[in-house]
């Protein structure tokens, strides 16, 4: 979710995609490579992103993954669903001790 959620803003390679995900949650998330590229790769195939090759900013050549159509629709159902986990988790916690 957080991958389709940081495409949605704009189309990017790998690594500045999970540099983003860093910096966005203060350093408190940190997605290693070894569970990012397999991440990307699944959302490849589910035809959630695509990938085309481009130039990095330092001048090498990189994977750019840009959020499909589909992959919108998705992540609208999935940022669904976590509110509403999320709102029945709160719940739970909220309520005092009986």
């Amino acid at each position: 979710m957080m991958i389709l959620r940081t495409l949605k803003r704009q189309p990017l390679h790998g690594y500045a995609l999970a540099q983003h995900i860093k910096r966005t949650s203060n350093d408190l998330l940190e997605i290693e490579e070894g569970s990012l590229y397999p991440a990307l790769q699944r959302l490849l195939k589910a035809e959630l992103v695509k990938a085309a090759w481009g130039i990095s900013s330092t001048n090498r050549r990189v994977r750019i993954y840009k959020l499909t159509a589909v992959g919108v629709k998705h992540l609208e159902r999935e940022v669904s669903r976590f509110e509403r986990m999320l709102e029945g988790i709160t719940r739970v916690l909220a309520r005092g001790e009986s």
